[in-house]
């Protein structure tokens, strides 16, 4: 054979060589592996941070317009599908490191430190304080949140219907209205009375009614629970 064959290790190791000092190759590399390190343990005190951030100076050129929300779009989305928007403080779910990640792009993207992150979830998903798809931002400011990451499962997709009952009182009362008339509905004919007529029906749907009114009424007590409009940025369980 006329030409030897190439071998890409050494071709490899040439171009190394060329662009780094071979002797201090291995301390530079250690020294970038540290310094990833330490910019990764800052931002999860970022993310564990107490101090309430309000604005980032992000770089209007860099940022993507589709992952720019304001608190009353926010709001809304929680109320309608039962969510908490929280301080990532309180988060106690696992974070992926693929949002560790694309939080340190865009810190270098945007050249800054990205603060004051907050979080969409459930409420399970949060340390609340005694009183299924996670998303993070980073503040704005003005009332406006940018869109860093989304993780986890997408919600059921009937939790909207199921959590429309709980968005108000009169919603919940519409509620009681129907279990009480499908329990109705369901009680056999001359249990309370020989004949079946419309005062019968009515005094056993009364009956029904608060049956479930006091059944609902100890729930929401008992367990502290509140309508979605009050604890969609709640930090406290029985808000």
């Amino acid at each position: 054979m006329l030409f030897p064959r190439t071998n890409i290790e050494k071709q490899l190791s040439k171009l190394r060589s060329k662009e780094f000092d071979s002797s201090s190759w291995k301390s530079q590399v250690q020294n970038i592996f540290k310094m990833e390190a330490l910019h990764e343990d800052r931002i999860l005190q970022n993310l564990d941070d107490t101090s309430n951030v309000t604005y980032n100076s992000f770089d209007f050129d860099q940022l993507e317009t589709d992952k720019i929300y304001h608190i009353k779009q926010i709001k809304n989305i929680c109320i309608d599908y039962r969510l908490r928007f929280l301080d990532s403080k309180y988060f106690k779910g696992k974070l992926p490191h693929e949002a560790i990640t694309i939080i340190k792009e865009l810190e270098k993207k945007h050249q800054t430190e990205l603060k004051g992150f907050k979080i969409i979830a459930p409420s399970k998903l949060f340390k609340l304080e005694n009183a299924d798809d996670p998303l993070l931002f980073a503040p704005m400011g003005n009332d406006y949140f940018y869109l860093v990451h989304k993780w986890g499962n997408d919600l059921h997709p009937l939790r909207k219907i199921m959590m429309w009952f709980f968005k108000s009182f009169e919603n919940l009362l519409f509620l009681t209205f129907l279990v009480s008339l499908l329990l109705t509905f369901m009680v056999p004919d001359g249990l309370f009375s020989k004949t079946s007529d419309t005062s019968t029906f009515i005094m056993i749907f009364f009956f029904m009614f608060k049956s479930v009114a006091a059944v609902v009424l100890f729930y929401g007590f008992a367990l502290g629970k509140n309508f979605n409009t009050a604890i969609w940025n709640s930090k406290y369980f029985n808000a």
